[in-house]
């Protein structure tokens, strides 16, 4: 699969006139916990000409292709995620930090080092905890719970978890998650879910466990809490960002 992919990405260059910086899988392969029948979420940084950027009307900043069920490619422009970093974006740091790498030029390094740089918390914080909340709520408060939705609410939980004690991006890896941040009482019911998740086609269902729903609302409102104290850092200047996009422009001419 990962030659179809590659072969995707270099047909989109060449159909759209650009040069990918990098392509990662995004999603439940790269988080560490996908179903048998789990499709693949292709995501890519890509820069265009200098003669694009200079254009007066409004361009899309992103590229979108929905090949089939089971592949999914999309990117954003450099420019799109070099603004998105000065906000601290925490997708954007995922596909950074994505173990599942499809494509990397090696002048991506320059993002990946001023990156270390831009980590926000709270900005973090609130995108985890929206997430789980918000997943919580509509999926989880069920008779029949679909096996993978648990994960969906755990992941951001544990991601907000190691952010409150790390003020660092969480690991994409649901496993170095769980080994450094979830509660062992709980331990043994994520770990029986991962194994059946494994087997499971996406649209699993069961009942729900309540001894983990009970571990979900507690860590909730914890992180509820914490999060208002969380510590306000300033933002990465505009003025290393934009030598940092122009120095792309100059490789590129």
């Amino acid at each position: 699969m990962k030659a179809i992919i590659q072969n995707h990405l270099k047909q989109i260059e060449q159909a759209e006139d650009v040069k990918i910086l990098l392509a990662v899988e995004s999603g439940s392969r790269a988080w560490g916990f996908p179903s048998p029948d789990s499709d693949y979420d292709v995501r890519f940084i890509y820069v265009r000409t200098n003669e694009f950027y200079l254009k007066l009307e409004k361009t899309s900043d992103v590229i979108e292709y929905m090949l089939d069920e089971e592949l999914d490619i999309n990117g954003w422009d450099l420019k799109k995620a070099l603004c998105l970093l000065k906000k601290s974006n925490p997708t954007l740091f995922e596909w950074i930090a994505s173990p599942i790498v499809y494509y990397e030029a090696p002048v991506f390094e320059r993002i990946r080092n001023i990156a270390a740089h831009c980590f926000l918390s709270r900005p973090a914080l609130y995108h985890y905890l929206n997430m789980a909340r918000n997943n919580n709520r509509e999926f989880l408060r069920r008779d029949r719970v679909r096996l993978k939705k648990y994960f969906y609410v755990l992941r951001p939980i544990l991601a907000c978890k190691w952010i409150l004690a790390r003020q660092t991006p969480p690991p994409m890896l649901f496993a170095e998650l769980v080994e450094a941040e979830l509660g062992r009482e709980v331990r043994s019911i994520v770990d029986g879910l991962l194994e059946r998740k494994a087997v499971t086609s996406e649209l699993g269902e069961q009942e729900p466990i309540a001894a983990l729903n009970g571990y979900i609302e507690k860590e909730l409102s914890a992180i509820e809490e914490a999060v208002g104290h969380a510590p306000k850092q300033d933002a990465v200047p505009w003025e290393q960002l934009n030598r940092l996009f122009l120095s792309f422009l100059r490789d590129y001419e």
